[in-house]
């Protein structure tokens, strides 16, 4: 080619492996477009590749993968903290739920009611209306509760639907003290605001519902994947699922990793035990 021999230089090519990795990183960025690379190192694990997180961050960055902007389809949420004035302690002690407002194609509303664990993070329940009231907070709970029986605590606001006489009785009756967060205070209840803010970010932003009935199958179904599938970062990126696991049978329980990191000093809560 009449080319001097010291102007060229040897390109390495990527090894089969290394091309493999890069397509299946490429094909979890496509159906996770909001998990990182430290998530998606994650996935890589439990599915038994042996790559560790330097790597994928360099394979990462070499492909331009990256995470979009949080597209903002509705009303942004109250912002989530990881303060607050009773730590769960061990699975079962605390449960917290808060109302998500989304809606199908044609405009009508939906209104999701999530059940969360503060110990496990697990998402125990993901119910999903037009219209949720006092009634229908019962029922969600009363599921919850045939499960996996009473927790200790219940954590909410002081929306009408939690504070209604006959929730208060009904939790009376099965021996669960509530916890009230102060008016405008969203922080107050982090874990609800935590799981609310990655429900509409990873799953009610990227969905179109037409019907109610949609809904409900598709909330199934991300409420799967979030128990099961979802490596969490407070859990050392283990699943809720697996996590719930592990503290069976224990008389004491490994702490998630992002518990206590919070300041202490908000005003603490109306609780209150009913009898």
């Amino acid at each position: 080619m009449q080319q001097p021999r010291s102007t060229q230089r040897y390109e390495p090519q990527p090894n089969l492996e290394e091309r493999r990795l890069i397509q299946r990183l490429q094909q979890l960025s496509r159906a996770h477009p909001r998990y990182g690379y430290r998530r998606i190192t994650a996935l890589l694990r439990r599915a038994g590749w042996c790559v560790n997180r330097k790597r994928v961050q360099r394979l990462w960055r070499q492909e331009g993968l990256k995470v979009p902007p949080s597209r903002h389809k509705r009303r942004a949420l109250g912002v989530s903290a990881t303060d607050y004035p009773r730590r769960a302690t061990r699975p079962n002690e605390v449960w917290s739920y808060d109302f998500v407002h989304d809606q199908t194609a044609d405009g009508r509303p939906l209104k999701w009611l999530p059940v969360v664990d503060e110990f496990t993070r697990e998402n125990l329940a993901l119910t999903v209306e037009r219209r949720l009231n006092g009634a229908a907070a019962i029922r969600t709970l009363a599921g919850c509760v045939a499960e996996r029986g009473a927790p200790a605590y219940l954590r909410s606001d002081n929306g009408p639907e939690f504070i209604a006489r006959e929730v208060q009785q009904w939790l009376a009756r099965v021996g669960v003290a509530t916890i009230y967060i102060p008016p405008g205070c969203p922080w107050e209840n982090p874990y609800s605001e935590s799981f609310n803010g990655k429900l509409r970010d990873e799953f009610l932003n990227r969905e179109e519902f037409t019907t109610v009935a949609e809904a409900q199958v598709l909330g199934a179904q991300q409420r799967q994947r979030y128990n099961h599938e979802r490596p969490h970062s407070s859990l050392e990126y283990q699943t809720p699922a697996e996590f719930a696991a592990a503290c069976r049978g224990r008389k004491s329980f490994p702490s998630p990793s992002g518990e206590g990191k919070g300041r202490n000093n908000r005003k603490k809560p109306n609780t209150q035990k009913l009898s």
